[in-house]
């Protein structure tokens, strides 16, 4: 039958066509599913694989030949595709990371004398500067967001955070004296 369909989609019957790359589908992702586990691979690049080897069928359905059946030449181009991507992968090894939760390090604990030291820095900062520097490095909030509250342009809140940086590393190399 897919042979059949095959022919009918070469001659130019759109619906011949997509009914066989409909059947070859659900085929095609057990057999490269399969073939991934096999090779010790994740499933992840599974879909890719499928949509390569149905895309190759496409463009090479003109170098089938009509009189020979098409299962193999359809497996042996999933197999190609499969082995490509597993080249294109490399030897990386996939392990979920809940399986090693109780190997990872805990979280590192914050100094509780960190905070003191930077407000203490800040603090010396005129208003402006100090506002600016809190907000895009302690906040973590963008120079366009910090633009918009203070009413400046991004590239005068640049030029005020570089100042203020500049003025902290110099004040904090002296407190380190």
């Amino acid at each position: 039958m897919w042979s059949d369909w095959m022919r009918a989609g070469i001659a130019g019957d759109a619906r011949a066509y997509r009914s066989l790359l409909e059947a070859l589908t659900p085929r095609l992702r057990a057999l490269v599913a399969r073939s991934l586990a096999r090779a010790g691979a994740s499933g992840a690049d599974m879909e890719d694989v499928v949509q390569e080897t149905l895309l190759a069928i496409h463009l090479k359905r003109h170098t089938w030949e009509p009189s020979q059946p098409l299962a193999p030449w359809v497996w042996t181009i999933a197999r190609n595709k499969t082995i490509d991507a597993l080249r294109r992968r490399g030897r990386r090894i996939e392990l979920p990371v809940d399986d090693l939760a109780e190997f990872l390090p805990a979280p590192a604990e914050r100094d509780p004398t960190e905070g003191g030291d930077v407000e203490r820095l800040l603090g010396s900062l005129g208003e402006r500067q100090r506002d600016i520097v809190r907000s895009i490095g302690v906040e973590d909030r963008s120079i366009r967001e910090t633009a918009d509250r203070l009413g400046m342009s991004e590239g005068a809140v640049r030029v005020a955070l570089h100042r203020g940086l500049k003025a902290l590393a110099a004040l904090y190399r002296r407190s380190e004296a």
